[in-house]
């Protein structure tokens, strides 16, 4: 069956579904295939339980006419995505980077979700099945839509660009993260740029942070754009205050003194200064952008700030590289704090820098003078340092429970592969 009849089909129910025990009713499943599972074997079931038709690329024990045999169901998928998209005419921001950028997304949704109907990315469906299902679940009511891209190696990033054809784009920042996928950092400053690229090849506009001068030559070109920073953009903000919570106040043009936001670290000022800029590029009133900043809250181990008796714990084990090690441990230096605690999980995917750079992390911990530090993971299994080791997230939630720190502020990162949550479970 063609694309553009399974496309009609998608208008009546208007659900698709790429997991067999998620099934709703209506759903059109599609059996995607991966290195350690085939949705081919499940598509029975999934009618079974609902499905108003399965999209397969193996011949099924079952003959049913509902099962749609296509080449390839991932294609189609990101396919029908495509044509849903022409059929929106919406603006669509596309947001990439190597840190930062579902915290960003999150808080541009809050900005524009306050006079718009604005979807987003949900959670980190960021990659090649989570964006044509974002895509797809974008409803005629939009106004605007927000779709997050993560990616690991070159030509992710423009491959996702041509279904989902965005109109504005912004890259967070461009660091050592999936060295091992992109090659080297100006692999990953290339593979990053292709939003960047469509934009200028479509007449597309970026939002660019000006204060990082590697995003500039790679903006080169592009006709529309609108930066934002410490200095010299368009939406200029600075820091302000000193204590475990990021305030921000906008110096240019427009109203917005000391908000106040629920994130942690000097890191998350270029994200919340993103939001500011796309807020007020979509028209959004200076008390709505303070509101939403001041109301949104982080959550699922991004920058979260957890109090745990009198401790103060900074959870920020989503993800892990040095880019975001390195400004993790600075941050928590600049606390005004007399108990310091580190407790670090591995950092993966970094390939042949991986030794390289845990030695760099464990000589920046040696600057400063902790109550502790524990690390944790096979990343730092046999680089020799002074502290603490332990092999898994388990053994760290015994070494941290006899610990019993008191009064002390205690970062916890890892690679999400480390589970350095669980730490505290």
């Amino acid at each position: 069956m063609k694309v553009e009849e399974i496309y009609k089909l998608f208008k009546l129910n208007k659900t698709v579904s790429t997991d067999s025990r998620k099934i709703n009713d209506g759903d059109i499943y599609f059996a995607l295939k991966g290195d350690n599972f085939n949705g081919n074997l499940f598509a029975a079931e999934a009618l079974q339980k609902g499905a108003s038709f399965c999209v397969v690329d193996e011949v099924q024990k079952t003959e049913d006419d509902r099962i749609i045999y296509v080449k390839n169901s991932l294609e189609t998928l990101q396919s029908l995505a495509a044509i849903h998209r022409s059929s929106l005419n919406i603006p669509i921001i596309a947001i990439t980077g190597s840190n930062g950028k579902t915290t960003t997304k999150e808080l541009v949704h809050a900005v524009l979700s306050t006079q718009l109907k604005c979807y987003t990315t949900e959670g980190n469906l960021n990659n090649h099945i989570g964006i044509p299902i974002t895509l797809l679940k974008i409803a005629e009511d939009a106004d605007i839509a927000i779709v997050e891209m993560g990616a690991n190696h070159k030509k992710e990033i423009s491959g996702y660009c041509t279904y989902t054809n965005p109109t504005h784009g912004n890259i967070t920042n461009c660091g050592k993260a999936h060295l091992e996928g992109f090659g080297s950092e100006a692999g990953i400053i290339e593979g990053k740029g292709e939003l960047f690229d469509f934009l200028r090849t479509n007449n597309g506009t970026a939002f660019l942070n000006n204060d990082y001068d590697y995003l500039k030559p790679i903006a080169a070109g592009i006709e529309h754009i609108i930066s934002y920073g410490t200095k010299d953009a368009d939406c200029i903000g600075t820091e302000v205050g000193g204590d475990h919570f990021l305030s921000v106040t906008i110096d240019q043009n427009i109203g917005l003194q000391n908000i106040r936001t629920r994130l942690t670290g000097s890191y998350n000022l270029p994200n919340v200064l993103t939001a500011v800029c796309i807020g007020k590029t979509f028209g959004i009133s200076d008390e709505n952008i303070r509101l939403a900043l001041e109301n949104y809250e982080p959550k699922n181990s991004r920058s979260q700030i957890i109090v745990q008796g009198n401790n103060t714990i900074i959870m920020d084990a989503y993800n892990a590289n040095p880019s975001s090690v390195k400004v993790a441990i600075e941050n928590l230096i600049q606390l005004n704090v007399e108990k310091k605690v580190v407790m670090l999980g591995g950092m993966l995917e970094l390939g042949n820098y991986s030794e390289a750079e845990h030695k760099a992390t464990v000589t920046l911990l040696a600057t400063y003078n902790w109550e502790a530090v524990l690390l944790v993971g096979e990343g730092f299994k046999d680089v020799e340092s002074p502290y603490a080791y332990a092999k898994d997230s388990e053994a760290a939630a015994v070494w941290f429970k006899k610990k019993a720190f008191s009064n002390a502020a205690i970062l916890i990162k890892g690679s999400r592969g480390i589970k350095m949550e669980n730490i505290i479970k």
